[in-house]
């Protein structure tokens, strides 16, 4: 889990005993956001919770299908790209906001994984420098920058691919409704998304809940 206090950390759950438990398995879905009381020693790799409870109400993401294989998707993501056990505030803090416009929003919801990985690596730490783009010009992925020609490697965006991406950059959750793609371009876009990913992050594997996005969208 990734908290607010402690950065990532692990949990055990003690299995539920009887109708009064206070934590159960039910509160444990792809991305839920939980209040908890933990019992928390620095030298354990395995912490103890002893009381949790729903931040708010998650209906529309175990109801709705869209909404549920997108929230597999991106916990899968986080799971891979989080490391770090120091706290850090503002990467909570999105987060916690993306769960919740996640769980409100009706209009764009196809959009909303594209945002989100658009958006997270402000804060890992990893995001491209943007200030560079001229019609004409190519995405260099390995080294994040915009130029005039193209890389010596093949990780880059060719110069009609780079016109998109930097218009790309303008979506956000509150436009992301003004946004059509067509099933390949959506494909296309998260697989060059977390190529960037896998170019910048250690040890970033293949993820697997993408065969269930994508057909989802077929």
């Amino acid at each position: 889990m990734y908290t607010e206090a402690f950065g990532r950390a692990s949990y055990l759950v003690s299995r539920a005993r009887g109708r009064r438990s206070s934590v159960t398995r039910a509160l444990f879905i792809p991305l839920s956001v939980l209040d908890m009381e933990v019992e928390h020693l620095n030298k354990r790799d395995l912490h103890r919770i002893k009381e949790a409870r729903s931040c708010f109400p998650q209906n529309a993401a175990c109801a709705d299908p869209v909404k549920n294989v997108i929230a597999l998707f991106l916990s899968e993501v986080l799971f891979r790209v989080i490391k770090d056990t120091e706290p850090d505030p503002r990467l909570f803090d999105f987060l916690h906001e993306s769960i919740r416009m996640l769980e409100v929003v009706d209009g764009g919801i196809a959009n909303f994984h594209i945002v989100f990985l658009l958006a997270l690596p402000r804060y890992l730490g990893i995001f491209p420098n943007t200030d560079g783009y001229t019609p004409g010009c190519y995405f260099d992925m390995l080294n994040g920058v915009f130029t005039d020609r193209p890389p010596l490697h093949r990780h880059y965006l060719s110069p009609e691919e780079s016109v998109f991406f930097a218009r790309l950059l303008r979506i956000r959750f509150d436009n992301m409704g003004l946004y059509a793609f067509s099933r390949q371009e959506r494909v296309r876009l998260i697989e060059r998304l977390l190529e960037y990913y896998r170019l910048h992050l250690p040890d970033f594997p293949e993820i697997r809940s993408l065969a269930v996005l994508r057909s989802l969208f077929d």
